[in-house]
């Protein structure tokens, strides 16, 4: 039962990372290349601020990595695998119903 309880932390953190649109697009983004906080922040159109607070809570979730390079931090995902997994999910979900929506999603608070 250990081991259940483990999976079900692993995925509920992942659940959690891609629960905030920001942090779908870094996801997306750090999957097709590691990035700089001011580019990344610059490419997706958001403030270093904002984006520090997200990419703070994806490393808290084990889903992206610094690399000190020199003076600066490149950031990275983790594994290689997790950017495998962002195309399955989204493969998956778009093949099951491309169409569909989560009906009252902000007042239930999921999707």
């Amino acid at each position: 039962m250990l081991e259940l309880a483990a999976d079900i932390d692993v995925l509920a953190r992942f659940g959690r990372a891609l629960a905030e649109p920001l942090r779908c697009r870094i996801l997306l983004a750090l999957r097709r290349a590691p990035a700089y906080p001011a580019e990344l922040a610059e490419a997706l159109g958001v403030s270093r601020t904002r984006l520090s607070n997200h990419l703070a809570c994806l490393r808290d979730c084990g889903l992206v990595v610094t690399v000190p390079d020199g003076r600066r931090t490149r950031y990275e995902l983790a594994d290689a695998r997790l950017g495998h997994a962002l195309d399955d999910l989204r493969a998956a979900v778009v093949a099951v119903e491309s169409g569909r929506t989560c009906p009252d999603a902000e007042e239930k608070g999921c999707c």
